[in-house]
């Protein structure tokens, strides 16, 4: 009910906000199983998709952002939940798998799941190497992978900015890439790379951010441990 909230009565406004530009739509299968795999630049990133897609969207998001204090931490938990978001621990382990689980649960129920193969915001606007948990989805359930451009949302929310500035986004609906059911003890390791290499090149074509093959992850901990490095030097003075 919330995403629908948000999306008739908030959408109007958010556009006007946002001022989207949609390509691809036709691209979107009108019912069945889809997963929409897209970059990611910014936290509005999963705000912009439902507010151009014609199908509700279901996302996955970190746990942390359901679990903040005070005003600002209830209106994150309100804006991921209106925008179908549910929460997943990052941690590892089990319990980063329930938000597999949950994952494949929706789309064997026929619905669309969006997701961020980069596994995190980009840290400086480049492509990052895709993790391979949107291609093992698609191939235990055969759902098609529809490679997502989003485009315009950093310059609009820079890393740490609560509200976004009004702006112009883009975002691009590739033509999906179709996937064969596979048994989940069937599945390698290469067809997982290779899958995910594909739908990242393609990702990278729509959006033309330059390609990184590194995670994400990877990038931010060298820059955070630089500005701490800095932080520390400059103490020392």
């Amino acid at each position: 009910m919330l995403y629908w909230f948000f999306v008739k009565l908030l959408g109007p406004l958010a556009r006007r906000w946002f001022k989207p530009t949609v390509k691809g739509l036709e691209n979107i299968p009108k019912k069945g199983p889809a997963i929409i795999a897209a970059n990611h630049l910014a936290v509005i990133d999963d705000g912009l998709l439902p507010l151009v897609s014609p199908r509700m969207i279901h996302f996955m998001g970190k746990a942390e952002y359901f679990e903040g204090k005070g005003i600002k931490g209830k209106f994150k938990k309100w804006w991921f939940t209106s925008v179908g978001v549910f929460p997943v621990d990052r941690s590892g382990g089990s319990k980063s798998l329930g938000g597999l689980l949950t994952a494949r649960h929706i789309l064997e129920q026929g619905h669309l799941f969006g997701i961020h193969p980069e596994g995190t915001r980009s840290p400086d606007g480049r492509l990052y190497r895709g993790h391979t948990g949107v291609a093992r989805l698609a191939l235990e359930t055969g759902s098609p992978i529809i490679p997502t451009a989003i485009i315009g949302t950093r310059e609009m929310q820079v890393p740490g900015q609560v509200i976004p500035n009004k702006g112009k986004t883009t975002v691009i609906f590739g033509k999906p890439i179709e996937v064969q059911k596979v048994p989940e003890d069937e599945i390698t390791h290469e067809q997982l790379r290779t899958l995910t290499n594909r739908m990242m090149q393609t990702i990278q074509q729509e959006t033309g951010q330059e390609y990184v093959d590194v995670y994400a992850q990877v990038v931010k901990k060298e820059m955070e441990a630089a500005k701490a490095r800095e932080a520390g030097a400059a103490a020392g003075k």
